[in-house]
């Protein structure tokens, strides 16, 4: 019980944060009209998060942590993508704006590499994970370390799937679009100060 506690209170506290990851799937909700067609972006976090928790607790924390270049080297790829990504959540929301009796949505195929991209290149999620998850799991071992992970893994499912269905419902009760249209610019520029921030950190590193 201990394991799981500990787990689950690591994985939530590592997740609620208003990051990349929690800004994109909140803004798949709000923006399609049918919960379904947020499924690809959800699992594709979810799986992403999974992935990364089973190789921090299987040790990797211990590789990307002993090479300074390749801890610089996931700063300045994630740099590049956020910058990017910033720029198409804004894209997306001018087009919107201009086609206003169509709705601009990212596509299963787009919603999935911008998914995994935010998991796989965003350095403060893999720090996140890798950085605490994987030495907090050193605590364990056998069964115990099997509750830890799972633990840690179903926090992540159960907030992606809670977080789009939040954004949702902030879509529904934004009947004019307005809030969505705000939401989606600063959204933006959350993602870009993130990027500013990475950006400091690389050249002050």
């Amino acid at each position: 019980m201990e394991a799981f506690i500990h787990g689950a209170a690591l994985a939530l506290g590592l997740i609620l944060p208003l990051g990349v990851q929690n800004v994109f799937i909140f803004n798949q909700g709000t923006t399609h009209e049918r919960f379904l067609r947020t499924i690809p972006a959800i699992l594709t976090a979810a799986i992403c998060d999974t992935i990364l928790i089973l190789l921090a607790v299987t040790g990797v924390s211990i590789i990307v942590f002993r090479f300074e270049w390749l801890t610089n080297l996931i700063f300045i790829i994630g740099f590049f993508f956020l910058v990017y990504m910033g720029w198409s959540i804004l894209k997306s929301d001018i087009e919107k704006g201009e086609k206003q009796n169509k709705h601009i949505y990212f596509t299963s195929k787009r919603q999935i590499t911008f998914a995994a991209s935010v998991s796989l290149l965003n350095p403060h999620a893999i720090i996140d994970i890798i950085g605490v998850i994987g030495p907090s799991s050193l605590s364990y071992n056998g069964y115990d370390l099997m509750v830890f992970t799972i633990s840690c893994i179903g926090v992540s499912w159960i907030w992606f799937f809670g977080l789009a269905t939040a954004g949702r419902l902030f879509g529904k009760v934004d009947s004019t679009g307005k809030l969505v249209k705000r939401f989606n610019q600063v959204s933006a520029f959350i993602i870009w100060g993130m990027a500013v921030y990475i950006g400091i950190k690389v050249i002050g590193g």
